[in-house]
């Protein structure tokens, strides 16, 4: 094996985007950048270098341990890569996971129907000191 790949190429074959033209494209759009700075995707990367990939809503932090180009099985992972993602960021992950569609952001399409159903049922629900009260005015 080399000892420098191309970033694009190990971003894929580190399984961290499922082809390499997702690859190429967030390093166009500059979501992958190394000690700070974004990259193209013909830079070529070297053992020991941090790779910064933003996913929204949060950005993992990969230690190249090992240049490939070639893509390897998952329980090869560890010996390519080790990800020294700030726990932080697993919090706000974690936090975008429970807010679920309350913080949906305009323009991301409809509400699913499980939405929908959840937001009904949160704007039908009548608290329980209304219950024994009779709300029919027209007598």
């Amino acid at each position: 094996m080399s000892n420098e790949a191309r970033i694009d190429k190990w971003l894929w074959a580190a399984r961290i985007f499922k082809t390499r033209t997702i690859a190429a494209a967030a390093c166009k759009k500059g979501q992958v950048s190394l000690k700070g700075s974004p990259i193209k995707a013909s830079r070529m990367i070297k053992e020991g270098d941090v790779i910064d990939v933003r996913k929204p809503p949060i950005t993992y932090s990969f230690r190249v341990l090992q240049a490939i180009e070639r893509r390897v099985g998952a329980k090869l992972i560890p010996e390519i890569l080790e990800n020294i993602t700030a726990p932080e960021q697993y919090e706000i992950l974690e936090m975008n996971k429970i807010s679920g569609f309350v913080n949906r952001a305009k323009g991301t399409g409809r509400p699913t129907k499980k939405d929908r159903r959840s937001l009904d049922e949160f704007q039908n629900e009548v608290p329980e000191f209304f219950a024994d009260f009779d709300f029919d005015l027209d007598e």
